[in-house]
């Protein structure tokens, strides 16, 4: 017998607004029953699995213990740009002159996550020296 993952929940001090960021990062919409003002915001992840955004008093303090690393299905840098556009800050950049790294980014409440190479990337290309 094993268990399995119902819920990854999120922390947070607006449930609706961050669950809409994370919807349009996603592309996958908010559950119809939720509302601005909610303490409670749910995306149904393909495959299996829900993000729930849970409002809770206490803000963020440190650094995340648990994060979302992102493979997008466009080039690295334009889906870090369509982020930024959403309300995103870049929080780290580890993307190198190869095309290899990453860039950390925190959505609107700080809570940091990755984007990776996407898809579309080209391969490394070897570095030089």
């Amino acid at each position: 017998m094993a268990s399995s993952i119902e819920n990854t929940v999120v922390d947070c001090a607006d449930a609706y607004a961050l669950g809409r960021f994370w919807s349009a990062v996603l592309n996958r919409p908010l559950s119809p029953e939720d509302e601005p003002g909610d303490p409670e915001a749910l995306i149904v992840l393909p495959g299996g699995g829900n993000l729930l955004f849970i409002q809770v008093p206490e803000p963020k303090s440190v650094k995340n213990r648990l994060h979302f690393c992102l493979r997008p299905d466009v080039p690295r840098d334009e889906e870090v740009q369509r982020l930024l556009d959403l309300g995103a800050t870049l929080a780290d950049d580890q993307r190198r002159p190869d095309g290899t790294g990453w860039a950390v980014l925190a959505d609107p409440e700080g809570n940091e996550f990755c984007v990776l190479r996407g898809s579309h990337d080209d391969p490394p290309r070897p570095v030089t020296t």
